[in-house]
């Protein structure tokens, strides 16, 4: 049946910073799949905190403790994930930061902060999981892109460089381990209600009425809506899609915008 290219039974999937978020959608909904899931973040309270919201939804995960900006906590990370729970079939390289400062009064070293977490990270994780992947024969690497790979916006210098980097390095990856069998994508959110963005959805907002009106749906992404198109990449469903961003926006890029009356 064509649904069973859907399905993710047995593979090992690694969501980075995966303890809320975007990264917790993704993983109910591997899990849903069939996968089992692991995932990290950057201290200890943090991935307990991951670990009781994943038992709490009935899911049993892996938590590790890792700072993805340090290659050698990572490569350790990742071997101890292959002894443990297995080799990884799945990468979503989920963490990241943003910084909304405005450029010149931004600091080289609040600059780097965003770039080290936003791309230095993925190039960091995706370099320590590729070779046990050509090792099996395939594998997915999924990247956490942004609209602001597409379109630039005041303050946000640092995470428009790093998700533009984050989109070339996708198929970059691609082009260099296709023949291996590994297919590496990104999504690109457009704008998700998420903890972070609660204070600007509220009711008379003048962010929240701009977005609304700049999104051809009328409305705020949600997690879920993330989810469909991350299982898909996952899956055997796209094993001829290899370098691609798809764009989950609601159709803000596709859109110029309203007319003024």
């Amino acid at each position: 049946m064509v649904l069973d290219l859907f399905g993710l039974k047995g593979k090992v999937a690694f969501i980075t910073g995966a303890s809320y978020g975007i990264g917790f959608a993704i993983a109910k909904a591997y899990v849903a799949a069939g996968a089992k899931i692991v995932f990290n973040d950057i201290k200890r309270e943090l991935v307990d905190k991951g670990l009781a919201a994943y038992e709490e939804a009935g899911i049993k995960t892996h938590g590790y403790v890792c700072d993805v900006t340090d290659e050698n906590a990572v490569n350790e990370t990742v071997k101890r994930i292959e002894k443990e729970v297995g080799v990884i079939d799945i990468l979503v390289n989920n963490a990241g930061i943003i910084k909304r400062i405005p450029m010149c009064e931004m600091t080289a070293a609040e600059f780097r902060q965003v770039i080290d977490v936003d791309l230095n990270a993925p190039f960091i994780v995706s370099k320590a999981v590729i070779p046990s992947m050509i090792r099996k024969g395939h594998g997915k690497i999924i990247n956490i892109c942004s609209m602001m790979s597409e379109l630039g916006r005041e303050t946000v210098s640092a995470y428009a460089a790093a998700k533009g980097g984050l989109k070339m390095l996708t198929r970059n990856i691609c082009s260099e381990y296709g023949a291996q069998n590994i297919q590496c994508n990104g999504i690109g959110p457009g704008y998700i209600e998420t903890p972070q963005t609660a204070p600007l959805r509220v009711a008379g907002h003048p962010f929240n009425s701009f977005i609304i009106s700049k999104t051809p749906a009328g409305r705020w992404g949600t997690t879920d809506d993330l989810t469909g198109p991350a299982v898909f990449l996952a899956s055997d469903a796209s094993n001829f899609v290899n370098g691609h961003i798809l764009y989950v926006d609601g159709g803000i890029l596709a859109y110029i915008g309203r007319q003024p009356s």
